[in-house]
């Protein structure tokens, strides 16, 4: 998983989880809320979901042929379909392809371009509200979201195609169910290279990885567990050595603060490697090292620290549909955490594909962000502060 293999150094007593807290918990096949089992189905999801689309009507994307822009509108989870969808197409889509968070469109959209609605719920006002401006001014619509839902009623009154995706877990443990669509709609427009071959690929990577990701799987051969017992009780600091890598970590991010409730800085090492790679020299970093008093209480001194997990993608060989990602950055990281006693995890990107590399990268950190909730004694299917947000706002994802 990483330079460290101390396992549970560190992580001892009532406060912290420790390995046999992690196992006592698991081990018994408690699974709060279903979290693990819609994990462990992320394979089974996306090959319903590739059949789903595959029915849906979307050839009729390619009639007016290639679009000005591709629009992807939604929030939390929805959103980051989108950022699969540019980074799985590349650096060499011919169209923008960009990522709306807030209600209606943006101003340009018209009849030229082309807008993908997406809400797990089918009624996010802002995939809503994307879904009804589009069919006002004309352009394209694809809509994805659950069955018999708002969203579902506005795309057939505009007569454009939807993907009626089950849901069967709260959006962000339907990443895979989300996504298929999204990329499939864009391999209609001729913007995704995505071969039948790589969406097998990928379903099975998601099934190798719930495998070794497993509840009954002891934590030095389980990467998720062992992911898990290493970020407990630090601040993680999530960083993607490539574009494709820091769409894994900012996900980590996400399901992070709403699994386990955990404070977490993420995103990719190419926009914080100027900036926020500081955090190694401050009070949680190398400055919390010379703060300890050798004679304090253990338990009184006990100083939370920065933990980096490293998503390292060092692309494919032979592959010239895209540029080979720069590894000095990443290198460059590990070596200056090193120097200055903060732990750091490596999490590598394995499969054939862009998009198998990225789900191998997702896979494991999701279970691990799982993991860790549990061993906190927390339901990762039930977040309170969400449900009160969701019912202050009235409605939403």
């Amino acid at each position: 998983m990483g330079p460290d293999d101390d396992g549970v150094a560190g992580i001892t007593g009532d406060r912290l989880p420790d390995e046999r807290r992690i196992e006592g918990e698991l081990t018994d096949h408690t699974n709060p809320g279903g979290a693990l089992w819609a994990l462990a189905s992320a394979g089974p999801q996306l090959r319903e979901s590739a059949a789903l689309a595959a029915d849906a009507g979307l050839g009729v994307l390619a009639d007016e042929g290639r679009p000005r822009a591709l629009v992807v509108a939604g929030v939390g989870t929805a959103a980051r379909t989108g950022d699969i969808l540019a980074t799985v197409a590349g650096p060499r889509c011919p169209v923008p392809v960009l990522g709306h968070r807030s209600a209606g469109v943006p101003g340009w959209v018209g009849a030229a371009d082309v807008v993908l609605a997406v809400s797990a719920s089918g009624r996010s006002p802002e995939a809503l509200a994307a879904a009804e401006a589009a069919a006002r001014r004309g352009a394209r619509l694809v809509a994805i979201g659950a069955p018999d839902s708002e969203l579902q009623a506005v795309a057939e009154r505009a007569r454009a195609p939807y993907v009626a995706v089950p849901r069967r877990a709260p959006a962000r443990l339907s990443l895979w169910a989300l996504t298929i669509p999204v990329l499939m709609a864009g391999r209609e427009l001729g913007l995704v290279p995505l071969a039948e071959a790589d969406i097998a690929e990928t379903a099975k990577r998601l099934d190798e990885d719930a495998e070794r990701c497993r509840v009954g799987a002891d934590s030095y051969v389980n990467p998720a567990k062992e992911l898990a017992l290493n970020i407990a009780g630090s601040i993680p600091v999530v960083w993607g050595s490539s574009p494709l890598a820091g769409v894994a970590a900012r996900r980590f991010g996400d399901m992070l603060a709403a699994n386990a409730r955990y404070p977490v800085v993420s995103g990719e090492l190419g926009e914080v490697g100027r900036g926020r790679v500081g955090l190694l020299d401050g009070v949680f970093g190398s400055l919390a090292e010379g703060r300890r008093d050798i004679f304090a209480d253990e338990d009184e001194d006990a100083l939370t620290r920065l933990r980096v997990v490293l998503m390292r993608d060092d692309g494919l060989d032979g592959d010239d549909t895209a540029p080979k990602p720069d590894t000095r950055r990443a290198d460059a990281v590990a070596k200056i955490a090193e120097r200055r006693g903060v732990r750091f995890d490596v999490v590598p990107a394995e499969g054939g594909c862009a998009l198998e590399r990225l789900a191998s990268l997702i896979a494991v950190a999701d279970f691990a962000s799982v993991y860790l909730a549990l061993a906190h004694g927390l339901d990762p299917m039930r977040v309170p502060a969400v449900s009160e947000m969701k019912d202050e706002a009235v409605g939403g994802e």
